[in-house]
């Protein structure tokens, strides 16, 4: 990926990507990994199935990539694809919400400080679960708008378009997610913080989803 191309605007690219410029679908893989890798966390699907569910979400954007006619962001696009593929899997294998809490000692935190000492980084590993749990346990509509508002940035009007509630909705729903979160996960933390999702799964996901995509135009 050139750097002249990583100044694209998701439009330029998508309209490129349409006239055949495939290797550019890329720069939309990097631009929304971290988001759709939240909303997958936020419907609490594990680490796994969250990659797979984001894979099945790029590769479904790109076949419809000509569907896209802009009336959003792009960003909010994907993301209402990818809550449509976290409802579509949970009705199709009748899937059971867990809470992110047990996380093998093995996996690499959801986030982490590199210049954090050996105690510090205990610390936030920690914490990232008395988060995850606090989430966790906030019921989902209030989550969801919780996830795409104070974790992905959406302002109001994206959120909504997203989950089709009203903006008023939206507000109700983000005051009474704060509410039900412990005060002091909430002083711990930046929203941003909570799940952020690790460079290293990016690289992976592009080389999948890019991988897929290949292999689709030689069959």
């Amino acid at each position: 990926m050139d750097k002249i191309s990583e100044h694209y605007s998701d439009e330029e690219a998508i309209r490129r990507i349409l006239q055949g410029e495939t290797a550019l679908f890329e720069l939309l893989i990097r631009r929304n990994n971290s988001a759709l890798y939240k909303t997958g966390r936020a419907y609490n699907y594990n680490h796994e199935d969250t990659q797979d569910l984001m894979q099945d979400t790029f590769l479904n954007a790109y076949t419809n990539l000509a569907k896209f006619e802009g009336r959003s962001s792009f960003r909010t696009w994907i993301i209402k694809i990818m809550l449509n593929q976290c409802f579509g899997r949970r009705q199709k294998f009748s899937f059971r919400n867990e809470i992110a809490v047990a996380v093998h000692e093995k996996s690499i935190p959801m986030f982490s400080n590199q210049n954090s000492d050996a105690g510090k980084t205990i610390a936030n590993r920690e914490l990232s679960y008395v988060i995850e749990n606090a989430l966790g346990h906030v019921p989902e509509d209030y989550r969801l708008v919780f996830s795409l508002r104070e974790i992905n940035g959406l302002n109001v009007k994206e959120t909504a378009d997203a989950l089709d509630i009203s903006e008023a909705n939206v507000k109700v729903r983000l005051n009474r997610a704060k509410a039900m979160l412990r005060k002091e996960v909430e002083k711990s933390y930046t929203a941003e913080e909570i799940f952020e999702f690790n460079l290293v799964y990016c690289d992976r996901m592009v080389e999948r989803v890019m991988s897929q995509l290949d292999s689709s135009k030689h069959q």
